[in-house]
C-alpha cells in the first residue's frame, strides 16, 4: 500500500534539528538525481534545519561532490559534504605519521595523500610501502591486487575507505564497490583493514560537528543498512532507511531503523506531518 511502513513515523522525526543524507543511492543514482531530493532538502533548509551530505565516497572528496550536487540543482559547498575519501590521509597521519603509501584508487587519492605529506608510491615500488589504501579503483586488475596484497602481507598498514560491496551507477545498476576490492586484497594478504567510512565512527563524528547538534537530535538518512543504518544507530542518531526496492523487511540480526520510507517524497510527507511548528 502507498506509504505503508513497518514502523510508523514517530514524533521524534519532527523534533530533529539536523539531517545527514547519504549520496549514492539516496540523493542520486549515478548521474540521475533521485525524485524528491531537491524538494526535501529545500524544505529542510527553509525551516532552518541544517543539512549535511555524509558520503562513503572513495572516488572523490567533498569539493567534487559539492560541485556535482550544485550542478544537479542542490546548492552545496565543501562544508556541506563529509566524505570518507577526505578522512583517509589524516587518519594515516594520526596512526603512522607521514609515510610511504601505495594507493589503489583514483588519481584524486594520489593528490590527497601527497597534499597531506605522504610519499605516494608507484605500483612497481610496492615493497617500500608502509601503508596501503584501497578506494574505488576503476583500473583494478591482477597486477594491482598482487602489489597491494604483497605489500600488506609484508607488513604495510592496510586502510580501506569503505566496505561497500556495490557502487550504484543508476537505478537498479551497480559497479563493484570499494569493499569488493578490499576483500580481494584482504583475502590474498590474510589481513583485515582499518576502515575509515561508514559504519565506523570518524565520519559520523565529523558529520555531527558540521550539523552542530547532538546525535539524538540528528537523522542519518540512507539506503545502505550495513553502513548508514548500523553506523547511525551506533552514533546515537535517528535513522531513516530508504527502502528503494520496497522490501520493507529488516534482517533480524540488523539494528532496526527508526523509520522506513520507500523514497524521499514519502520521507518528506512523514516529516511534514510530524514536524513541530512553533506557535
Amino acid at each position: 500500500m502507498e506509504g505503508e511502513t513497518t514502523n510508523a513515523p514517530g514524533p521524534s522525526l519532527g523534533r530533529l534539528r539536523g539531517f545527514a543524507f547519504d549520496l549514492d543511492g539516496t540523493i542520486w543514482a549515478g548521474s540521475t538525481l533521485l525524485p524528491g531530493a531537491i524538494e526535501l532538502v529545500a524544505a529542510l533548509r527553509s525551516s532552518d534545519i541544517p543539512v549535511v551530505f555524509a558520503s562513503n565516497s572513495s572516488r572523490h572528496g567533498a569539493a567534487v561532490l559539492a560541485a556535482r550536487l550544485t550542478g544537479m540543482g542542490i546548492s552545496a559547498g565543501e562544508r556541506d559534504v563529509v566524505a570518507a575519501f577526505d578522512l583517509v590521509a589524516d587518519e594515516i597521519v594520526r596512526r603512522l605519521g607521514r609515510v610511504r603509501v601505495l594507493p589503489l584508487a583514483t588519481a584524486d587519492m594520489d593528490e590527497l595523500l601527497a597534499s597531506a605529506g605522504h610519499d605516494v608510491l608507484p605500483l612497481e615500488d610496492w615493497a617500500r610501502a608502509q601503508a596501503v589504501v584501497v578506494g574505488n579503483d576503476p583500473a583494478f586488475d591482477f597486477g594491482r591486487l598482487r602489489a597491494a596484497s604483497r605489500a600488506v602481507a609484508a607488513g604495510a598498514a592496510f586502510f580501506a575507505v569503505n566496505m561497500d560491496a556495490r557502487f550504484p551507477v543508476a537505478q537498479d545498476a551497480f559497479d563493484p564497490g570499494c569493499g569488493a576490492l578490499v576483500e580481494a586484497v584482504a583475502t590474498a594478504a590474510e589481513a583485515r583493514p582499518i576502515v575509515i567510512g561508514k559504519p565506523y565512527a570518524p565520519l559520523f563524528e565529523r558529520t555531527l560537528e558540521r550539523l552542530g547538534c547532538r546525535a539524538d537530535e540528528a537523522a542519518m538518512v540512507g539506503d545502505n543498512m550495513a553502513s548508514d543504518i548500523v553506523g547511525g544507530r551506533a552514533a546515537g542518531m535517528f535513522t531513516v532507511w530508504i527502502d528503494g526496492r520496497g522490501d520493507r523487511a529488516v534482517d533480524g540480526q540488523s539494528p532496526r531503523p527508526d523509520l522506513i520510507a520507500r523514497n524521499l517524497p514519502e520521507l518528506h510527507r512523514f516529516w511534514q506531518n510530524q514536524r513541530q511548528i512553533p506557535e
